[in-house]
């Protein structure tokens, strides 16, 4: 399984959701909590593409982008291929 990271904050709904898809399909994911560390701010805008807002998931090398993107691809069953 490819590695999942997922830049959140702790009173963020939308990344509470998109944990949850990820932990419902077994998958381990990296949470790095921008809220805690603010360093981590600039590296998920440079990464992101100039993305301010959490959550914002990477899976692999591939930018899912925020929980409706995630989502997205559970919806068109693309999701569990993008994790092998």
């Amino acid at each position: 399984m490819k590695n999942v990271i997922i830049y959140s904050s702790e009173n963020c709904p939308y990344c509470v959701k998109a944990k949850q898809l990820l932990e419902s399909k077994k998958v381990e994911y990296k949470e790095l909590r921008v809220d805690k560390n603010p360093e981590l701010v600039a590296e998920v805008v440079k990464k992101s593409g100039g993305r301010k807002t959490v959550p914002q998931i990477f899976i692999g090398d591939h930018h899912v982008g925020g929980c409706d993107e995630l989502y997205a691809l559970e919806q068109e069953k693309k999701l569990d291929s993008l994790l092998k």
